[in-house]
C-alpha cells in the first residue's frame, strides 16, 4: 500500500505543479505524506457533498480539479461552505489534492480527455506549451578520458531525456593544438603543434543546471583548458503538451456534430449551445476544457471548423462569429472537465496496482440545476 507522498509524486509527475498558471493554487492541500493510501476518489469540485461522499466511501485521498482555496484564507471554520468541506475530509482522514491548470495542459489532461471523448484524432495543442529551457553542450576530450567525462556530466544533471538518463552522443576526430609559453600541457610540448585522437561528446541539459554541468566538465576533463561550447535549444515544435487541443473528426454537419457532443458529455441543465450554420461542414475541431474564451484569437488562426468550450460570453462570442471564424459549441463547464476524471483514475489504477482502489465521484457539481 503506497504512502500519500508516493501518490502525490506520481500525480505531480503527470501533472507538474510548475506548469500551473501563476495565479493558481495546486498540489496537496491537506494530508499526512506518511499516511497510507488504499482508496482514491476523483471529482471536479471539492464541495461539501463530494467530501461527504468521499468520507462515506472511506477514501484516503480526494483528487479534485478545481482548487478549494484559490485565494488565501485565514481560517476554515466549519460555519462556511469551504470550511465544512475541509472539516469533513479532515474528520475522515481523507487527504485533498488539486490538479487544475497543470492538468489542463498535460498529456492525458483535461483538454486531451475532452477531445478524446468527442472523438478527435491526430490531436495537437492549440497553443503548445513552452518546454523547460534546455542547452546542448559539446566538448572535445581525449578518447581514453571520454567515459570519465560522460559520467561526470550525467551525474551533474546532463543527458536526461524523458524517462532516460546518461544520454549522450560521441564521435571521433583529430584534435590539434600548440601549447604556448606558460602552459602546463598534459599532452604535448610547449611550442610544438600536437595532434591527438579526441572524442566529441554532445549532451543536453536543463539550463538551470548549466553552472553545475560546466563545473563537472572542468573537474573531470584532463586538459588544462577544455574546449567546449554551449548552445540554447529551441522548443520541440511537435510537443504534446499545451493549451487546448485541435484534431479531426469524421466529416459531418455542425448540427450532427453538436448532437455527438451532447451524447458524449454527461447531461446537464446547461445543455449544448451552438453558434453557426447548422448545415456547416465540420471536420477539424478545436476544444478547450473549462472557460475557453481566452483562446478565441488562437483558434481563429487555426483551420478549425468548430470550437468547443465553456463559459463563452456574449460579446466575445458574437464578435468571433461575425468575423467568419469557426462555429462555436458551448457546453457546461463541469461536463467538459468531468471527462478527465476516468482518465486520471485509470492512470492511477494502472500505476498503483490492485492494492489501491479508485473511484470517480457520482456527484454532478454543475451549479445549474434547472432550465426553463
Amino acid at each position: 500500500m503506497p504512502a500519500l507522498r508516493d501518490v502525490v509524486d506520481l500525480l505531480h509527475e503527470w501533472y507538474p505543479p510548475h506548469t500551473a498558471e501563476s495565479w493558481d493554487a495546486v498540489g496537496l492541500v491537506w494530508g499526512d505524506p506518511d499516511a497510507s493510501v488504499a482508496k482514491v476518489m476523483l471529482a471536479v469540485d471539492a464541495t461539501a457533498e463530494v467530501a461527504a461522499e468521499a468520507a462515506a466511501w472511506g477514501a484516503d485521498l480526494l483528487v479534485v480539479h478545481h482548487p478549494l482555496f484559490l485565494k488565501p484564507v485565514h481560517g476554515f471554520a466549519a460555519t462556511t461552505p469551504k470550511g465544512r468541506t475541509l472539516a469533513t475530509l479532515v474528520g475522515a482522514g481523507c487527504a485533498l489534492l488539486t490538479a487544475h491548470t497543470n492538468a489542463d495542459q498535460a498529456a492525458d489532461g483535461v483538454s486531451e480527455a475532452m477531445a478524446t471523448a468527442l472523438g478527435l484524432t491526430d490531436q495537437e495543442p492549440i497553443a503548445p506549451a513552452a518546454g523547460d529551457p534546455t542547452d546542448k553542450l559539446t566538448v572535445y576530450v581525449p578518447v581514453e578520458a571520454a567515459s570519465v567525462v560522460r559520467a561526470a556530466l550525467a551525474e551533474a544533471g546532463a543527458g536526461h531525456l524523458g524517462h532516460y538518463d546518461f544520454a549522450s552522443f560521441t564521435s571521433r576526430g583529430q584534435g590539434r593544438f600548440r601549447p604556448l609559453e606558460g602552459a602546463d600541457p598534459m599532452i604535448g610540448t610547449v611550442g610544438r603543434i600536437e595532434e591527438v585522437e579526441e572524442a566529441r561528446i554532445e549532451v543536453v541539459l536543463p539550463r538551470g543546471r548549466r553552472r553545475e554541468v560546466v563545473a563537472a566538465l572542468h573537474s573531470s576533463h584532463p586538459y588544462e583548458q577544455p574546449a567546449f561550447e554551449i548552445v540554447e535549444v529551441v522548443d520541440d515544435p511537435l510537443g504534446t503538451t499545451g493549451t487546448g487541443r485541435l484534431g479531426t473528426v469524421e466529416p459531418c454537419t455542425l448540427e450532427e456534430f453538436a448532437g455527438r457532443v451532447a451524447t458524449a458529455l454527461p447531461p446537464t441543465s446547461h445543455g449544448v449551445r451552438v453558434a453557426g450554420d447548422p448545415a456547416r461542414r465540420v471536420r477539424r475541431v478545436a476544444v478547450c476544457g473549462g472557460a475557453g474564451d481566452f483562446l478565441l484569437d488562437a483558434v481563429a488562426r487555426t483551420d478549425a471548423d468548430v470550437y468547443v468550450t465553456s463559459d463563452l460570453r456574449h460579446h466575445p462570442a458574437s464578435e468571433f462569429v461575425e468575423r467568419g471564424g469557426p462555429a462555436l459549441v458551448d457546453v457546461a463547464h463541469w461536463a467538459a472537465e468531468s471527462t478527465w476524471l476516468p482518465v486520471a483514475a485509470h492512470k492511477l489504477a494502472g500505476a498503483l496496482g490492485t492494492g489501491v482502489e479508485t473511484r470517480v465521484s457520482q456527484r454532478n457539481t454543475d451549479p445549474w440545476t434547472m432550465r426553463l
